[in-house]
């Protein structure tokens, strides 16, 4: 990787917390959240546009979560604000709640309830009644794939259609920001894909969302920017194509154990990562920037290719690692396993 890192410091943000611009339906201003000794949120701000896919992306633990509960008004934060449709949100805004939907990790739906009749539930909750719910129950039905299923209890549903199910629920009242907390989690491969079908053409329609996912490749297909959260701060924020420019692409030799001393040249000339188990290979990685001269490349390349065949290494394979999201992640939050 190259030596600059691939940070990218927050939208500078407003004065007095206004968003600036009627394009930013939500607006994030210095949240900050503790409990006890723990700085679970310190300071996080971002901003949401009318038809946007935004990625909240971070660990376990790093405060994303706690950040997500304040955006929609079930935790009250300890500092900063947030605006939605430039007017303050929180728990007691109750004439904005229509403008938002959530779908939780948790399943929020009831299973003794059919599918028709936990939308026709939620729908009442948010004032919707008569034909016009009924209609709304309908569409919802056929956009979550459920039509054939719509008078089953949704108890009996598989993994999949209950998460489709909860997906709906959060849109029976046609919000025009969504928030998704790991929508896909543990569903099968058709759901999956029909879900992010899903909310590709409500992305078109104009609906702005908030999608949180460990998903990396699903949040690199759907996302037009993202941020990363780590340790309840800002690390990173920026459109995806912008924040993997800044990253380097690595080629990547596995080679047998050589001697003590062919490893030395080696690591004088590029990194050598250890192999994960006895008898595995090794790896030589050589970082360059995107924009790196070729010439230089070669020349790495070739003088690599001199040592092995000075000390008669076996070279079993040459790969290219380009720049992705997860390793944009990784490299950022480290690799080490969280709680």
């Amino acid at each position: 990787m190259s030596e600059e890192p691939a940070i990218i410091v927050p939208e500078t943000k407003p004065e007095n917390g206004t968003s600036g611009s009627a394009a930013h339906l939500l607006e994030v201003d210095c949240l900050s959240k503790r409990f006890g000794d723990l700085q679970a949120v310190d300071q996080v701000s971002f901003h949401v546009e009318a038809g946007e896919v935004f990625g909240l992306l971070g660990p376990n633990g790093a405060g994303k979560s706690t950040s997500m509960m304040m955006i929609c008004g079930q935790l009250p934060a300890d500092d900063g604000q947030v605006r939605l449709d430039g007017h303050p949100f929180n728990a007691s805004t109750l004439n904005l709640r229509s403008l938002m939907g959530v779908v939780p990790q948790d399943l929020a739906i009831y299973p003794e309830l059919t599918a028709r009749e936990n939308l026709d539930f939620f729908g009442r909750l948010y004032g919707i009644k008569g034909k016009t719910l009924k209609s709304r129950i309908d569409e919802i039905l056929s956009q979550v794939g459920l039509t054939d299923r719509a008078g089953d209890q949704s108890g009996h549903f598989s993994g999949g259609m209950k998460r489709r199910l909860n997906f709906g629920v959060a849109l029976i009242h046609q919000p025009r920001l969504l928030i998704l907390d790991e929508p896909t989690v543990g569903v099968d491969p058709q759901s999956r894909a029909h879900l992010l079908d899903c909310i590709r053409q409500l992305n078109a329609d104009g609906v702005a969302v908030i999608y949180a996912s460990h998903y990396m490749e699903e949040v690199q297909s759907i996302c037009d920017r993202v941020a990363i959260i780590d340790h309840g701060q800002m690390i990173a924020t920026g459109t995806i194509d912008a924040l993997l420019d800044r990253m380097s692409s690595e080629l990547l030799l596995r080679i047998a154990e050589p001697s003590a001393e062919i490893r030395s040249e080696i690591e004088q000339v590029a990194e050598v990562r250890n192999s994960p188990g006895d008898g595995e290979p090794l790896t030589i990685v050589v970082s360059h920037d995107q924009q790196a001269d070729e010439l230089t490349l070669n020349a790495t390349l070739t003088h690599l290719l001199q040592i092995l065949k000075s000390g008669h290494v076996k070279l079993y394979e040459v790969e290219t690692n380009e720049p992705n999201l997860e390793r944009l992640f990784l490299e950022l939050t480290g690799k080490r396993l969280r709680d």
